[in-house]
């Protein structure tokens, strides 16, 4: 029941011939080519051009950046005094109540 059935390799029907080989033919061109014109070499490194535009969009995007990330992490820092002050008033209010009942 558990164990795993394992197909069979299918055996061809019919009858199988071999691939028809191909004769490989000689290519003899009409005219000759002209050799290629010499292409000056690239640069190793491409030049970076920094218009006034894009370093603007650079530096506004980097103050997006950060300013995204310091609303983050100021709102995680909020969230963590918010619940460690809700903490510190239920304990406050807990060792109240049990002190009530013991002085009664």
């Amino acid at each position: 029941m558990f164990r795993p059935k394992i197909p069979t390799m299918p055996t061809p029907t019919g009858r199988v011939s071999p691939p028809a080989i191909v004769e490989p033919t000689t290519i003899v061109p009409s005219t000759p080519t002209p050799p290629p014109a010499p292409v000056a070499p690239a640069p190793s490194r491409p030049v970076v051009q920094l218009t006034p535009g894009t370093v603007l969009a650079l530096v506004g995007g980097g103050t997006a950046v950060v300013l995204v990330v310091g609303a983050v992490l100021v709102s995680l820092l909020l969230a963590v005094a918010i619940t460690g002050a809700s903490l510190a008033v239920v304990a406050v209010v807990v060792r109240s109540i049990l002190a009530s009942d013991t002085r009664r």
